[in-house]
């Protein structure tokens, strides 16, 4: 009768349990779209990881499998060991890694370390960690610190910890339990741009949103440019725009694979006698400005100017095949900025059009002696650049090989392993 009893209790414990994993995880989801008093107090909630709701969110994103905890990520046999981690955004981490080791095996070896977010895309990685095991197991975490002590150069992307609430976030505290590594950080996007100068880069800046909550994204840029000029190692950004919110950073610039977005046979775009496609993936359709401009675009459909083709959830493996049967490829026109889905587009020889903020493109311009080959156009002039290319066929071919020579010359890896080597690991 008792073991009955606290069978019955341990069930009801469990499922409430899960009950308030599930409002967790589902206030997580919709807080751009609460009320700011909520957010407020999950913003407290997540800058109070020790307390009792901040280990209750913790275990939102599941428990921990002993026998799913991934062994930690040693480091490799080489005079020069590099560990980049932990977010591997858009597979930058590992691709960074290989660059390096392109440019400087054997000598050089590096490693990168991704939290296996389950809603994410999915991006190589030479070790995947999953979230509970990350966030709440402290074998895996005391494991990985030990390994990452073994390397001489450790990177931190986005102002994030590599060990899970080990140190309860505190990444100056995992700065120092490093020891003698060499440290740098990446940061990547929302970690440090702060909305208030964004706001003012272009009129169409998601953060002039009145819907937006960017209390949280103000007050973490602002920290995390705290963390930054305290700390004073090497500071790289992933993309250009970011420069003008951490000025004494390095511009390590995204890589793409090339060849894999060059390889298809497809015609160049301009070189057959039909309707031009115009091709646009909304995978983050409020940041990229797809519902600004694609109204436009649909009008141009249905006048029979251009064949518009947007589409969701395309699997990693098909998207070269599906940039190749396109001639224009329509990118992002909030951020001011680019990024890796417009260098996977110019890798293809497609013409890239997209809103590049002109001090942005003058940074670019800066740093590698080239103007930036993506055809500007904002919200306001979207068509009017449309019907222009359509009027200039002829000179599509031009711009998709400029932009195919740029991706090669900036974004295939030698350079920003070139540029890590000079301003950071200095072989």
């Amino acid at each position: 009768m008792r073991r009955g009893i606290r069978a019955w209790v341990g069930g009801a414990s469990a499922a409430a349990t899960r009950a308030a994993n599930r409002a967790v995880a589902f206030f997580l989801r919709h807080r751009v779209h609460l009320p700011r008093p909520v957010n407020r107090a999950i913003d407290w909630v997540a800058e109070n990881p020790a307390s009792p709701l901040g280990r209750l969110a913790a275990r939102a994103h599941g428990s921990v499998d002993p026998g799913s905890v991934p062994p930690a990520l040693e480091a490799p046999d080489a005079n020069v060991s590099v560990l980049i981690g932990p977010t591997n955004y858009a597979g930058q981490g590992w691709l960074w890694a290989r660059a390096l080791e392109s440019a400087y095996a054997p000598t050089l070896a590096a490693r990168n370390l991704a939290v296996d977010e389950p809603a994410g895309f999915s991006f190589p990685a030479d070790r995947e960690v999953p979230v509970p095991v990350y966030q709440l197991s402290t074998r895996w975490q005391t494991d990985q610190l030990r390994a990452a002590r073994g390397f001489t150069h450790v990177m931190f992307e986005a102002q994030r910890p590599l060990f899970g609430r080990l140190f309860d976030r505190d990444i100056e505290r995992e700065v120092a339990a490093l020891g003698s590594a060499s440290i740098a950080m990446m940061c990547h996007g929302t970690d440090i741009r702060l909305p208030s100068r964004h706001q003012r880069l272009t009129p169409w800046s998601p953060y002039l949103d009145p819907h937006w909550y960017i209390d949280k994204y103000e007050r973490d840029a602002l920290a995390n440019r705290r963390l930054l000029d305290r700390l004073g190692v090497p500071v790289f950004v992933s993309t250009p725009d970011l420069l003008l919110d951490v000025p004494y950073a390095t511009w390590c610039p995204v890589v793409v694979d090339v060849e894999r977005w060059a390889q298809s046979d497809a015609p160049a775009p301009g070189t057959l006698d039909r309707i031009p496609t115009v091709v646009h993936i909304p995978s983050r359709a409020a940041i990229k400005g797809t519902h600004l401009v694609e109204p436009a675009l649909r009008d141009l459909d249905r006048s029979g100017l251009i064949r518009y083709v947007t589409a969701r959830d395309i699997p990693t493996a098909r998207m070269p095949d599906f940039y190749a049967s396109a001639d224009i490829v329509i990118d992002q026109f909030r951020l001011g900025s680019y990024g890796v889905a417009a260098c996977e587009a110019m890798a293809a020889g497609r013409v890239v059009v997209g809103h590049v903020a002109d001090p942005v493109r003058a940074r670019v311009r800066a740093a590698t002696g080239a103007d930036l080959p993506i055809v500007e156009a904002t919200v306001a002039s979207i068509a009017d650049v449309i019907v222009e290319l359509i009027e200039r066929r002829a000179a599509w071919q031009e711009l998709g090989q400029a932009g195919r020579a740029f991706v090669r010359g900036v974004h295939s890896g030698p350079r920003s392993a070139q540029i890590l080597n000079r301003e950071w690991i200095r072989l």
